[in-house]
């Protein structure tokens, strides 16, 4: 396989349908193990539009190149109420990337 799963995790704010389900907001994202190239990604947002939205928003992204794009098109694109939940799990991914890529 020539792939690996990685996940970042955030706190939601309070007053939002996915917190009603969720703590805590998930992105997921199916990243190429030779390029770092995001492949797919996922996140728990409560609504499938959201969900393809981030997708959009992540996929083809190399985390090679860092994770300041990502976390700044997530800001200027997305302007729901989980905003911030979805750029600070965006950098939970990247250390998870990091830790992983050194260890």
């Amino acid at each position: 396989m020539n792939t690996v799963f990685i996940a970042g995790h955030a706190r939601l704010p309070s007053g939002m349908a996915a917190q009603s389900m969720y703590e805590t907001l998930t992105i997921t994202a199916e990243i190429d193990r030779k390029y770092a190239v995001i492949v797919t990604a996922s996140c728990t947002l409560a609504t499938e539009h959201g969900k393809e939205f981030v997708q959009h928003l992540l996929r083809g992204h190399s985390l090679q190149d860092g994770i300041d794009k990502p976390v700044e098109m997530i800001k200027v694109h997305y302007l729901g109420k989980a905003g911030n939940a979805l750029a600070s799990a965006l950098k939970d991914l990247y250390k998870q990337y990091e830790t992983r890529k050194q260890g």
